[in-house]
This record gives structure tokens, sequence and C-alpha cells, in this order.
């Protein structure tokens, strides 16, 4: 295995189909219009590559807010169904904390849905515990998620 930071256009792009498997509604083109805004607002990916094929992949942003100082988020985290539960997504997580603690991060952030019971005990084994609540108040029924 092999894991990368992904940090142009060109080295995200081939990663939608894994993507794609958290948001069904997401189009390529769709992906590419979202990377080309989020990718100069300090956004790039971490990926896990296995024989050349991208088997675990989540987004970090870092940045500076008031309650918390300089954080990274971890952001659309998944691993391929057919390679859970073999180690890559500590890989990932161990991978984004190196990285956040060399930028001088103090916080590392992420948000799971609320159902989503199988992620929660995965953050919980990787040290993260709830903070708050994130609100969200949707304003387009038919969005991506």
């Amino acid at each position: 295995m092999e894991i990368k930071e992904l940090t142009s256009l060109e080295e995200m792009l081939p990663q939608f189909d894994l993507m794609h498997l958290m948001y069904k509604k997401m189009t390529p083109e769709m992906y590419k219009s979202f990377l080309e805004v989020m990718i100069p607002n300090n956004y790039s990916q971490v990926a896990v590559f296995e024989n050349n094929e991208c088997i675990g992949v989540t987004g970090i942003w870092f940045g500076t807010k008031l309650w918390c100082g300089k954080y990274m988020e971890i952001d659309n985290f998944i691993v391929h169904p057919e390679h859970r539960s073999k180690g890559i997504g500590k890989i990932i997580c161990d991978f984004v904390e190196a990285k956040a603690k060399t930028l001088g991060c103090v916080t590392i952030t992420l948000d799971a849905y609320t159902a989503n019971f199988s992620a929660h005990r995965f953050y919980y084994n990787q040290g993260f515990g709830p903070k708050g609540f994130h609100f969200v108040k949707i304003l387009d029924e038919n969005g991506l998620t």
C-alpha cells in the first residue's frame, strides 16, 4: 500500500468513483467544478493506493478559527467497502495527524452523519470525541446528501 497527498485537480479527478460511493447524485462534472473552487482554499486529499487503485481517500482542509486557532478538518472520508477493516482508515488518520502537527494545528475536526454509527465507533477509536453539534439548515432538498 502507498499513501499520498493529492494536491492538484489532475490527481484528484480519478478518485471520483470512490467519492461517488458516498455521493450518489454527484456527477464527474460537479466533482470537477467543486474541486476547482476548493483546491485554492487549502483543500487537498489523502489517498491510499493498492496496485495503483485508490482504496481509501479523505479530503483535508486547514485554516484558523476563533474557537480553536489553527485546525485541520477531515472531509468526505471513505474506504472502499471491499477494503474496510484492513487498517486503511487508521493509515489515513495517522497521516492526517502528522500533517496537522507539521502545520502547527492544535485540533483536527470532522463531521459524521448522526446515523453513521460505524463511523462514530471508528472515530472514537482514533481519539476523536464530540465537542458540540453541527447544525444544518437545508435550503435545497435536491442537494447531494
